[in-house]
């Protein structure tokens, strides 16, 4: 009986009858999915249009957990929410690791010291805005109307998380432009896989 069913098994296995788990993520995989994230994000993830984040070189942690709350509706984009609705699980592991698999460089603006930076957010996101978590994004080079974009949206409620949900709700809307201002200032520069 055993023996029956591990040829049974067996079978359905090498058949495809049962599924597989999702192989490591692969960033050349990965690139080929984000062909169709590069007319917004860049094709090594430095953004295109000025309400995009740049994502290259963010944590892969970062990156597979958003486009997950975005395919899950947990998070929702007009955007995002159909882009990622077609993914697979597999797909998102990939193209998270190809995005993740870039460099990234942030230098604060000639005269600028980092004891000048937002206080509110250098514990996550550093003072030169390269994250210091795995599940906090990279501020560096954001423009400012990004930055501003998502603090309110944290502020109003329309965005949620269980950190800055609170941090965004204390600042005015004085402090957020100085908050978009300062990680806007800084120079960001992707450095693409090496092939």
């Amino acid at each position: 009986m055993i023996r029956a069913f591990a040829l049974v098994l067996g079978g359905l296995t090498l058949a495809g009858g049962i599924p597989q788990a999702a192989r490591a993520d692969d960033p050349e995989a990965g690139r080929k999915v984000a062909t169709m994230c590069r007319t917004c994000h860049g094709i090594d993830g430095y953004a295109t249009i000025p309400i995009a984040p740049h994502i290259g070189g963010e944590p892969v942690e970062y990156l597979e957990a958003q486009l997950l709350a975005f395919k899950t509706g947990a998070r929702e984009h007009e955007m995002m929410s159909v882009v990622t609705a077609g993914l697979t699980a597999q797909q998102i592991s990939d193209v998270a690791a190809w995005y993740a698999a870039h460099e990234v460089v942030a230098t604060l603006p000639d005269g600028v010291s980092p004891d000048e930076a937002p206080q509110a957010c250098v514990s996550c996101h550093g003072a030169d805005g390269i994250s210091l978590l795995l599940d906090a994004p990279n501020l560096a080079g954001e423009t400012n109307i990004y930055i501003d974009t998502q603090l309110k949206a944290f502020k109003r409620g329309t965005r949620k998380h269980e950190i800055m949900s609170d941090i965004a709700a204390g600042l005015s809307d004085a402090e957020i432009r100085q908050i978009a201002d300062w990680y806007a200032a800084v120079t960001l520069e992707i450095t693409p896989v090496a092939e």
